[in-house]
């Protein structure tokens, strides 16, 4: 059928580069593993921290946070990619993989730029440990699994669109909750806070307009990636729902 992506079987590229970076060579699997892995022992010890009486977030508003929950997904994620090859997992997997690289990314760029002290450098490494993993590394090895290791499934123009669902929604729940409990997961949602709701909305509309503009980057990026790897294409068997 005219339009429907395939999958490539392992090894079935185009030598050189692109066989180097098959989803399924053991290095890449390793790597996936060890972040994923690592994101996890990160988020258990930041779950640990906010049982101590000491600081001033709990279980239940950690997780309430866009970055513990992006996280916690990422490394589910590299985790399954670790442990099983690519033609084991279903057809829509790169386009879940482009998700959480998008809202990975997009969690990097916020903390950067909204959530960090102002007098923290954006380079810097020297954070709180749970917080240098989930706030630079694993942003930074899903952008780069995304934009080198091999894909083999374009997405449609609206794919952007469907990602953004989710930071909507979150917006949402983040407003919602705020409402009925007096705490806002990011200051700059906080209407209670010196400007209101002018403030607010003003600073939420240009960080969703920045989710969208990342949103199609990242998905023009992956279409890229699965284009270099349609050289030598070979359907894989039977297609996968």
């Amino acid at each position: 059928m005219r339009g429907t992506p395939t999958l490539l079987p392992s090894g079935a590229h185009a030598p050189g580069a692109q066989h180097a970076l098959d989803p399924d060579r053991l290095w890449i699997r390793l790597a996936r593993a060890l972040v994923g892995v690592a994101a996890l022992v990160a988020l258990i010890q930041k779950t640990l921290d906010a049982t101590l009486p000491t600081n001033d977030v709990d279980i239940a508003q950690l997780y309430s946070e866009f970055t513990v929950q992006s996280n916690l997904a990422a490394a589910l994620v590299l985790v399954a990619s670790a442990a099983w090859p690519r033609t084991r997992l279903p057809r829509w997997w790169d386009h879940l993989f482009g998700a959480l690289a998008f809202y990975l990314v997009m969690t990097g760029i916020i903390y950067v730029v909204l959530v960090a002290p102002p007098e923290e450098p954006w380079w810097t490494l020297e954070l709180y440990w749970p917080q240098m993993i989930h706030h630079r590394i694993v942003p930074l090895v899903m952008a780069i699994d995304w934009l080198l290791v091999t894909r083999t499934v374009r997405g449609r123009w609206w794919r952007p669109l469907a990602w953004m669902a989710y930071p909507a929604a979150f917006l949402a729940f983040s407003w919602i909750r705020g409402g009925i409990d007096g705490w806002y997961v990011y200051s700059f949602l906080d209407p209670t806070l010196d400007g209101g709701w002018p403030a607010v909305l003003v600073t939420t509309g240009e960080v969703l307009a920045a989710f969208l503009v990342v949103a199609f980057l990242i998905h023009l990026a992956g279409n890229v990636r699965a284009a270099l790897a349609g050289g030598g294409r070979r359907r894989a068997g039977p297609e996968r729902p």
